[in-house]
């Protein structure tokens, strides 16, 4: 039986390990891309604008996703919505690694994608439904910390599995994640509470009323250009990590891993920091002094010439820890903007401004990123001043997004 609400310590503890568990699946799916992108580059002879839409493919049908979801998420018990999303999510990572082509790996990655919006937004409205105002920035550092674990963990050990498995090479990543999600999907059934459906009418004629209604608030419509800018100052860079280290930098291949590595290691715990720190002092101004912090490591890393590898590792894992870092404040800032009433439909919302913003942002620097005839990328410090413009506006505007506290459980 799932549990009831509101939550013991005990079932709150197991309802956000397992969020956790399902946003790791969800970020490792859409991370492992991105450090294989020299290998499937070589493997289909890819353009870095072929490579930029590969990335690009998951979050936009994400975003499209999100926001069908959104006119219906909040007229259905949420604890079937996410067992439900999370299967189909599961078939269609494990679709990702019989692939034969670039376009049906385009095609793959967009029906995986289409699955993981709807999840995105689901992670963080469970958040807001269930946990109080007082703990929500803790809370989403918990869950937040996915990310860090899918790059401490599940990055490495997916680049592993290439390395040792060649007879299975890119693919392997893919056939991990999926059998991942079965166990943490036995764990959802057991620790995600029912949620009944907000809305009671249901009329087909209906369905666009919740929508209408969150885009009629101003607030909603800042906190999602907020998050706009978030994906813009981040996901511009973050995909050509990679490609440009071992490209331009010299950085060995097989040493990959360890970079993921160390970046992930150091965020399990700073992520942590983040939103116990944000919850203390203020979510908006932890934010903005974890942002300000965050564009040393972003022009360091697009700007750097050659370095020695252990040298460029801790380029990289300052950039980890405070690009990632202010994602936990920026959340939870979010988060608590939506009317508790529409939330489901809130964050839907938001699930599709995330997931399109940072389609938006790798499909810019995939074409503003060239290779001249040597093979070397140029312009990737163009993107690095794109990344910090976005970060700057972030940061003027994360004031004016207010929190809703009616309604919090």
């Amino acid at each position: 039986m799932p549990p009831s609400l509101p939550l013991s310590a005990r079932d709150e503890k197991h309802l956000l390990l397992t969020l956790a568990g399902i946003q790791f699946t969800h970020i490792l799916d859409f991370m492992i891309i991105m450090p294989l992108g020299p290998m499937l580059m070589r493997s289909f002879n890819l353009t870095t604008g072929q490579f930029g839409l590969l990335v690009s493919a998951y979050t936009f049908t994400a975003a499209v996703s999100a926001i069908l979801a959104a006119t219906v998420i909040d007229r259905f018990n949420r604890r079937r919505v996410v067992l439900v999303s999370y299967a189909a999510f599961i078939v269609a990572t494990a679709l990702c690694a019989t692939a034969p082509s670039y376009i049906l790996l385009l095609t793959t990655r967009g029906l995986a994608g289409a699955f993981g919006g709807v999840l995105g937004a689901m992670i963080l409205t469970f958040v807001g439904d269930t946990i109080p105002y007082a703990r929500r920035g803790h809370a989403t550092g918990i869950v937040m910390s996915a990310f860090s674990i899918s790059t401490v963990l599940g990055v490495p050990l997916s680049l592993m599995f290439v390395h040792q498995i060649p007879a299975l090479g890119w693919r392997a990543p893919f056939l991990f994640t999926a059998f991942l999600g079965l166990g943490f999907w036995w764990l959802a059934h057991a620790a995600i509470p029912s949620i009944p459906a907000r809305l009671a009418d249901r009329r087909i004629s209906q369905a666009l009323a919740p929508v209408k209604q969150v885009l009629a608030q101003r607030n909603h419509w800042r906190a999602y250009a907020f998050m706009l800018l978030l994906m813009l100052g981040g996901f511009t860079v973050i995909p050509y990590i990679a490609l440009y280290s071992t490209v331009n930098l010299g950085f060995p291949e097989n040493y990959l891993a360890l970079m993921y590595l160390a970046g992930g290691a150091c965020t399990i715990f700073t992520g942590r920091y983040f939103g116990r720190l944000a919850d203390k002092y203020g979510k908006a101004r932890v934010f903005r002094i974890v942002a300000l912090l965050s564009l040393l490591p972003i022009l360091a890393i697009t700007h750097t010439p050659a370095l020695p590898w252990w040298a460029l590792l801790f380029i990289t894992t300052s950039f980890f820890i405070f690009v990632s870092g202010r994602l936990v404040p920026g959340m939870a800032v979010v988060t608590s903007a939506g009317i508790p009433a529409l939330r489901g439909t809130f964050m839907s919302m938001n699930s599709a401004v995330q997931a399109a913003g940072s389609a938006l942002a790798s499909l810019i620097a995939g074409y503003i990123i060239t290779r001249n005839p040597q093979g070397l990328i140029e312009h990737y410090n163009l993107v690095g001043y794109l990344a910090c413009a976005a970060t700057l506006a972030s940061v003027w505007l994360v004031e004016r997004v207010k929190p809703e506290h009616g309604g919090s459980v």
